[in-house]
C-alpha cells in the first residue's frame, strides 16, 4: 500500500523547492569533492616532496657515516610495516600515519641489509588545513543552498501565485461568472510591454481572458437572439390565438388551438429563460410552509401525483418561483417518465421521482441543456432548464440522479426555518 502524501507535496512550489534542493546539494557535493581532492593532492604532494627531500639528505649522511638528524633513523619506532617492507624491497615510498598522537608523513628507503632508513615529517599543519577546507566547503555549500532556495522560492512563488490566480478565474468562469478576467498585466506590469518576450504564464492568462471574452460575447449574442425571437413571436401569436378562437367548433379547430397554445407556452418559456440569463431577477420573499406549497404546485400542474410529507418545515422563499420549479419537475416526470410519480417533502429537501427509464447520462453529469435530444428521442425541452435557473435564483440546489431500481429522481434542497 502506497503511503498517502500531504496535499502541499503536490504543489508546484514544493516540487520546485525539492528540485532546487537536490540540484544544489548535488552541485555542492560535486564542487566540494573536486576542491577537496585538488587541494588534498596538492598538500599531500608538497609534504611528500619535503619528506623525500629529507630522506635523500638522510641517505647521504648515512652513507657518509655521519650522524642522522632528528626525525631520521634506521627502522625507527612507529614506521608503518607496509612502508618498511617496501623500503626493504629496494624501493622508496611515503605514507601518512599517526605517530605519537599526531599525523606524520613518513618517507622510507633501503638501508644496508634488511633494514630501512626512514624520516618522519610533522603533518599536523597540512591535516588542519585540509580539515579547515572541508569545514569551509560545508559551510559555504550550506549558505549557497540556503540562498539559492530563498531566491528560487521567491521566483517560483511569483509564478505559482499567478497560476493560482489564473486557476481561480477559470473556476469562476466555469461557475458562470463570465465577467471574471485574469488581467495578468495588472500583477506584472512588464507584460504590458509588447517588445518584451512574454512568459508562458502570461500567455496562458491572455488565452484564458480571450476565451472568456469570446464565450461571453457568444452567450450574450445567444441571449439577445432568444429574447428577440420570443418578443417578435408574441405579437403574431396573439393574433393567431385570436383568430383560432373565431374558428368554428370541430376537431381541426381543437388541433389548431392546441398547437397555438403549445407555441405560446414555448414563447413564454423562451422569455423566462432570457430573463434568467440576464441575472437580474428579483425575489419576493415570504415565509411559506413547504408541505402545503408543494400540494398547491401539484394541483396547479393538473397531474396525478402523490404528495408525501415526511417532515414539514417553513421556508423563506419566493412562492411563485418555487411553485414553478416544482411544477416543471412534476410535468417533466409525467411527460418523459412513467407513473407513479411521487413528490416527497422531508424537511427542506423535496424530491420528485418517477418510475420510467431515468435521466440521460449527459443530464445527470452536466445538467439540463436547452433543446438537447438524445438518440433521436424527444428532448426534455426547456422545463428543466427553467427549473434549474429558478432554483439558482432562489439560492437552492437542484440535483438530478437515477434511482438504483429505476426511475428519475430530482432533488431540490432549500434553506429552512425550523419551527
Amino acid at each position: 500500500m502506497r503511503p498517502t502524501l500531504p496535499q502541499w507535496s503536490g504543489t508546484l512550489a514544493a516540487k520546485a523547492a525539492a528540485f532546487i534542493t537536490v540540484m544544489c546539494c548535488a552541485l555542492a557535493a560535486l564542487l566540494g569533492v573536486l576542491v577537496h581532492v585538488q587541494v588534498t593532492n596538492q598538500t599531500v604532494g608538497q609534504a611528500r616532496d619535503q619528506a623525500l627531500q629529507r630522506l635523500a639528505q638522510a641517505t647521504e649522511r648515512y652513507e657518509a657515516g655521519d650522524s642522522l638528524k632528528r626525525g631520521a633513523g634506521v627502522d625507527p619506532p612507529g614506521l608503518p610495516r607496509s612502508l618498511r617492507n617496501l623500503a626493504v624491497g629496494g624501493d622508496r615510498g611515503t605514507m601518512v600515519s599517526d605517530f605519537q598522537g599526531r599525523p606524520t608523513m613518513w618517507a622510507a628507503g633501503p638501508a644496508d641489509g634488511e633494514r630501512a632508513l626512514a624520516v618522519a615529517v610533522d603533518y599536523s599543519q597540512q591535516a588542519r588545513t585540509i580539515r579547515g577546507l572541508d569545514r569551509a566547503i560545508l559551510w559555504s555549500s550550506g549558505l549557497a543552498i540556503g540562498a539559492t532556495l530563498l531566491v528560487g522560492a521567491f521566483a517560483v512563488t511569483r509564478v505559482t501565485r499567478r497560476l493560482h490566480t489564473t486557476a481561480l478565474v477559470a473556476r469562476r468562469i466555469s461557475a458562470g461568472d463570465l465577467d471574471a478576467r485574469v488581467n495578468d498585466s495588472r500583477t506584472d506590469p512588464r507584460t504590458k510591454d509588447p517588445a518584451r518576450p512574454q512568459d508562458e504564464v502570461a500567455a496562458v492568462a491572455a488565452a484564458l481572458d480571450s476565451m472568456a471574452s469570446s464565450l461571453q460575447g457568444k452567450l450574450l449574442a445567444e441571449q439577445r437572439f432568444t429574447a428577440d425571437v420570443a418578443h417578435e413571436l408574441r405579437t403574431p401569436l396573439t393574433g393567431l390565438h385570436a383568430a383560432a378562437e373565431l374558428l368554428p367548433p370541430g376537431r381541426p379547430t381543437e388541433l389548431v388551438r392546441d398547437r397555438v397554445a403549445a407555441l405560446r407556452t414555448l414563447t413564454e418559456d423562451l422569455l423566462e429563460i432570457s430573463r434568467l440569463d440576464t441575472g437580474r431577477e428579483r425575489l419576493e420573499l415570504d415565509t411559506e410552509r413547504l408541505g402545503p406549497l408543494a400540494e398547491r404546485a401539484v394541483r396547479g400542474a393538473g397531474s396525478d401525483t402523490e404528495v408525501r410529507v415526511v417532515r414539514d418545515v417553513a421556508v423563506e422563499t419566493d412562492r411563485r418561483r418555487l411553485e414553478r420549479v416544482l411544477g416543471n419537475l412534476v410535468a417533466n416526470a409525467h411527460k418523459h417518465g412513467r407513473g407513479p410519480v411521487v413528490l416527497t417533502v422531508d424537511g427542506p429537501v423535496v424530491t420528485v421521482r418517477d418510475h420510467g427509464d431515468g435521466f440521460p447520462e449527459y443530464l445527470v453529469a452536466h445538467g439540463p441543456q436547452r433543446f438537447r435530444t438524445e438518440g433521436g428521442a424527444r428532448g426534455h425541452g426547456l422545463g428543466l432548464t427553467i427549473a434549474l435557473g429558478q432554483a439558482e435564483v432562489l439560492g437552492a440546489r437542484l440535483q438530478f440522479a437515477n434511482a438504483p431500481d429505476g426511475g428519475a429522481v430530482a432533488t431540490l434542497t432549500l434553506a429552512a426555518e425550523e419551527r
